[in-house]
């Protein structure tokens, strides 16, 4: 069986200010029903935020720059579609907290969206870190809801994947983007493994 693997590998602000606690919201394909989505937060509740301070000039590096085969930060793995696509959305958020309460952002987006939530899961896509299962029509709004939560929003980025023939070379590929607002950009890498 082959699976699929995305991890964060590089963050960086472009933004003049050195102090940021972030955090990122992803949504994804629910791995075996087609008519859904699910939702996390990355680092969970566990961890609440990543915190940037001013020696680390708006950088951040997940995955360590001088280690061969290091990983960077594991964002979740799954089965490879049939299709071979995956579908994902991450937008980037900068906490006015110290700490967020993961729980409570997936339960403010379970509330505003009522019946088009189907609860939360844990222990899906490789992580044990708990996921709104929302159905697909939502995905469009979790944007909108997210704005209301009293965050700075550096944005989205979309991370569809085809898992066409340039993976048949080589078994993972770096990308790299900017978010929606132009104030953060992010590299990260699609990986296929056999289990």
């Amino acid at each position: 069986m082959e699976e699929i693997l995305l991890e964060f590998e590089e963050l960086e602000i472009l933004r003049s200010k050195k102090r940021w606690k972030l955090y990122f919201v992803i949504l994804t394909e629910h791995p075996t029903e087609k008519d859904k989505w699910v939702m996390t937060t990355v680092p969970n509740e566990n961890h609440g935020v990543i915190q940037l301070k001013p020696r680390a000039e708006n950088k951040i590096y997940f995955e360590p720059q001088d280690a061969v085969g290091a990983d960077g930060l594991f964002v979740f793995d799954r089965p490879m579609p049939e299709n071979r696509r995956v579908k994902v959305r991450v937008f980037l958020r900068h906490s006015r907290e110290n700490m967020r309460d993961a729980g409570q952002i997936l339960s403010d987006v379970e509330n505003a969206l009522g019946k088009d939530t189907f609860g939360q899961v844990t222990n899906l896509l490789g992580r044990s870190n708990p996921w709104l299962v929302i159905g697909q029509e939502a995905v469009q709004k979790v944007g909108k809801i997210l704005a209301n939560i009293k965050d700075r929003d550096f944005g989205l980025i979309t991370m569809d994947e085809e898992f066409g023939p340039e993976f048949e070379n080589q078994s993972e590929l770096d990308r790299m983007n900017n978010f929606s607002t132009g104030d953060a950009r992010l590299v990260w890498s699609w990986a296929t493994r056999k289990k």
